[in-house]
């Protein structure tokens, strides 16, 4: 984006734009920055109109930014990729973009240490730190975030032997309301450093990040095919520990569960050629073709709903066989950024919690009862309890599952553990996704993902569970400050103090983080209004406080 010009500002109200004008001529600092901009999350659940959209492309811009946020009594937001399926960064005022700051700053080889720019996409620092010879230990199942978006929102992966990406995290520079940047670690303003690990954007924007990545490796995989009562049956033995990576997609109408295992391959086996590398066989859903055929059945079952368990038994075969216990022909190796990814496929809503991992057949085994509508004497049933009925709903597939340990490492004694970390405190946490499609970007009939996600919600709060910030997910701020306690309230006693006046906060954490019986923030941006956007989705429209006057 070219250095605006005043003209670019023509829409804004003159006050604004006087300010501007005025902070353009006094410094040389540009400010980059356009109207007539429109934001939409990556699956268009969402879209938005901000007044503002800046792309910064250096510290000094950044910090400006802010300033010139506060001058104008404006809300300020961040976003990336936009991958979150809620309204977390939609506004009608001002929105910064850090795809311009995205450099890769320093990065040290033989320490592993790595300095970057917060806009910086994962597959970007992925490439660059396999080109020093390093890696990120552990990645979640895309790398199209900014290195920000999957600090703030808690993005993890799926091993016993690793928490949230975060954990690799040791130092941050965040630019706060006053328009001055922070640097923050466990041993320097370490309560700013626990609450910007997990912000969802509340704090002020990470300019710089500083981590730790690990000599780069390989990983070998493979994927399973079973019937779900084998998974249950080696859920507390070795299921979860026969590889360093784990992860499951579970299909309750198949009553059968996908397991992909992977492990570290010696560097030494594969610099001798004993091991070579080589791109998994391509499978039906990757293909032009499957991906075709699986969009426009899921559409024509907006209009059938009842044809929806079938679609899922015919494509869940040609993509993974129909025999169970056999070993597919998608197996690989591959460097360890490559070999976690996978094909989000299309728009999607998603809603995760995590839960306590001895949990999970409990968990899996009750939802597949509601769902399947199983009753006394049917195979496979158990008393789901869910206060909902499940007539004439069909969902789509699969439940993604995942696990991670925040404890293993001692994240809280090193004390770069969140303070929103959503993970249990005292042992391993289980992730369950549950995903439902959007073809052609239109929502699933009859209100199914309402009705899915109610009883789903129901099931992991009465399981104990907390929810992924970036995704779907109805909770109150009083649930989450009984789930919390005392680290909810310091996270809001930090956000308090970095940005009093709440230049950051907008509907969504109103909803979750402040709740609606404290008074409204001087520059926090209110009523969003949700309009239906034709084609599917939600136009968002919101407003300044009224209070912020310039």
């Amino acid at each position: 984006m070219a250095v605006s010009e005043p003209a670019a500002f023509s829409g804004l109200p003159a006050k604004v734009r006087s300010i501007i004008t005025a902070s353009n001529t006094s410094d040389s600092v540009p400010f980059r920055a356009r109207t007539a901009y429109a934001h939409r999350t990556w699956a268009r659940t969402f879209s938005c109109l901000p007044e503002l959209f800046i792309q910064p492309e250096s510290l000094a811009e950044i910090e400006k930014a802010v300033s010139l946020a506060r001058q104008c009594r404006r809300r300020l937001v961040t976003v990336g990729s936009g991958h979150s399926p809620s309204d977390l960064t939609c506004t009608s005022s001002w929105m910064l973009n850090l795809d311009n700051f995205n450099h890769v700053l320093s990065v040290d080889g033989a320490t592993g240490l790595c300095t970057v720019q917060a806009g910086i996409r994962l597959y970007q620092l992925s490439a660059a730190l396999d080109a020093a010879g390093l890696a990120m230990p552990s990645l979640g199942s895309i790398d199209e975030q900014s290195i920000a978006g999957a600090i703030s929102t808690g993005t993890h992966g799926s091993s016993l032997h690793h928490g949230l990406v975060s954990e690799s995290i040791i130092e941050l520079k965040v630019t706060m309301a006053d328009g001055k940047t922070r640097a923050c670690s466990a041993e320097r303003r370490p309560e700013l450093f626990r609450a910007a690990l997990l912000s969802v954007g509340a704090l002020g924007v990470i300019a710089e990040v500083t981590l730790r990545a690990v000599p780069a490796f390989s990983l070998s995989w493979s994927q399973t095919i079973d019937a779900d009562s084998r998974l249950f049956s080696t859920w507390h033995g070795e299921l979860w520990k026969q590889a360093e990576f784990v992860r499951v997609w579970w299909f309750p109408y198949m009553r059968r569960a996908v397991v992909w295992k992977a492990d570290r391959v010696p560097k030494e086996d594969i610099e001798a050629g004993r091991v070579r590398h080589h791109q998994p066989g391509t499978s039906f859903l990757d293909t032009r073709l499957g991906y075709i055929v699986y969009h426009n059945l899921l559409a024509m079952a907006r209009w059938f709903p009842r044809i929806t368990r079938w679609i899922e038994w015919f494509v869940f075969g040609l993509n993974y066989g129909f025999r169970n216990g056999d070993r597919t022909r998608v197996s690989g190796v591959q460097p360890s950024y490559k070999a976690f990814l996978l094909n989000c496929l299309y728009s999607q809503f998603v809603n995760e919690w995590a839960i306590p991992l001895h949990k999970g057949p409990e968990a899996l085994q009750r939802l597949g009862a509601w769902l399947n509508r199983l009753q006394p004497g049917d195979p496979g049933y158990v008393d789901h309890r869910i206060p909902f009925s499940a007539e004439g709903l069909w969902v789509h597939s699969p439940v993604e599952v995942r696990v991670s340990d925040t404890t293993v490492k001692s994240s809280a004694a090193e004390g770069n553990r969140p303070y929103l970390d959503i993970t249990p405190d005292d042992g391993p946490a289980l992730y369950l996704n549950a995903t439902m499609y959007r073809p052609y970007y239109r929502d699933p009939s009859n209100r199914a993902t309402e009705r899915y996600y109610q009883a789903f919600e129901w099931l992991m709060r009465d399981l104990g569970g907390r929810p992924h910030w970036a995704k779907t997910f109805t909770v109150t701020p009083d649930e989450f400050d009984t789930w919390y306690g005392e680290e909810w309230r310091q996270f809001c006693r930090v956000r308090d103090e970095a940005d009093p006046e709440g230049m950051f906060v907008g509907p969504w954490h109103r909803r979750y983080l402040l709740g609606g019986e404290t008074r409204s923030l001087p520059l926090e941006e209110i009523g969003f209004v949700r309009e239906r956007a034709e084609g599917g989705g939600f136009c968002v429209l919101g407003r300044q406080n009224p209070a912020a006057t310039v």
